[in-house]
């Protein structure tokens, strides 16, 4: 949601510092049938800097840690820290999210594992949650359709190469397609987002007019507002004169409530642009992989990006399902059929 090519961030403009020591960072969950996990990170970054500050995952001095260097044929160097640590349980796991002062300790994430035992076979399922940034906005599942969201939710490096590949003007004409239908679902946030704020900080102060139902049945209204070639490019100018507000609120209210109304587009603009600093997870399961919803590599890895768009407005959940075979289940059921087969055999025998 953070795409430059989103028109109304001309007038809604977010100051984000973003850190340069930020490693390129991917971590991956060994998960074991017991429960517990092995969890490694590889951070790389193009200078020796690895500030716990500015990893994107829990981690601190209690890992184990390999540091190394890369340099590639142009003389580049860089720097890699390999870390792990095992957890005996997701309990375990989660405090250490619930304990993170990395630069995305602000965002509720946590981990979940289930074993199932089914005699023959023992089921497993592991899942990585992040939980919903809004509450008052729309999923950007009603904006797109199942293709969109699979190239959504796609990493960049699968999408990269299908826009450079021997159909890329199919394919940039259908991103397009997509990035437009991304901006309305941005717009549709926003919009929302300031609707609530709006109707918090004016409580006790305005009218039925102004009432959230009130509001809301006018919302497109005001995105319409936004979206227009006519405004889009001059939507701050519009905004800080007042003409945007008197359209959307009438002229009375637009007057008596700007104060509330400038306040309202700031704490909107604060949660729908949250920040948040990206990363890859990767999972090994027990056993046989028997379902997923990430992406599976050449390497047989499953993995996900992980993106603020992602979980904005859904919760986020990134999940895998094994199975292992249980071996002595198939010995105890071999034996018992024996017993039943012997038995049937000697009553016959005995009848003879």
């Amino acid at each position: 949601m953070k795409r430059k090519s989103l028109k109304l961030a001309i007038s809604f403009i977010l100051v984000m510092i973003v850190s340069c020591d930020e490693p390129e960072t991917v971590v991956t969950d060994v998960v074991h049938p017991d429960g517990s996990v092995t969890r490694k990170i590889e951070m790389r970054n193009m200078e020796n800097k690895f500030k716990i500050k500015n990893i994107q995952v829990p981690f601190d001095s209690t890992w184990t840690v390999r540091d190394s260097l890369e340099i590639d044929n142009k003389g580049d160097t860089t720097w890699i820290k390999r870390a792990d640590k095992f957890f005996a349980s997701t309990v375990e796991l989660n405090k250490a999210y619930q304990a993170d002062s990395g630069n995305n300790r602000e965002i509720s994430r946590r981990a979940e594992f289930r074993k199932k035992f089914k005699w023959f076979n023992t089921e497993y399922k592991f899942a990585e949650i992040i939980d919903k940034e809004l509450s008052n906005s729309y999923p950007v599942s009603d904006f797109l359709n199942e293709e969109e969201l699979k190239w959504f939710y796609s990493p960049n490096d699968i999408t990269h190469e299908k826009l450079t590949g021997p159909d890329s003007l199919k394919y940039k004409a259908f991103e397009e397609t997509l990035n437009k239908k991304k901006d309305r679902w941005a717009l549709k946030c926003l919009a929302s987002e300031w609707i609530n704020s709006f109707v918090r900080l004016t409580e006790g102060k305005a009218g039925s007019d102004l009432s959230l139902e009130s509001l809301k049945k006018h919302e497109d209204d005001l995105v319409k507002l936004a979206e227009t070639e006519e405004n889009n490019e001059k939507f701050d100018s519009l905004w800080k004169n007042g003409i945007i507000l008197k359209e959307f609120l009438g002229e009375t209210n637009a007057q008596k409530f700007k104060t509330e109304a400038d306040s309202a587009a700031s704490l909107a603009i604060e949660r729908v642009f949250f920040s948040f600093h990206e990363y890859t997870v990767k999972m090994i399961m027990p056993g046989k992989l028997t379902g997923t919803n990430g992406f599976i590599d050449s390497t047989g890895i499953m993995r996900w990006p992980v993106k603020s768009d992602y979980f904005t407005t859904q919760t986020y959940e990134m999940w895998a399902e094994s199975k292992t075979s249980n071996q002595w289940t198939w010995i105890v059921s071999g034996i018992f059929i024996l017993f039943v087969i012997a038995g049937i055999i000697f009553k016959s025998i005995k009848k003879g």
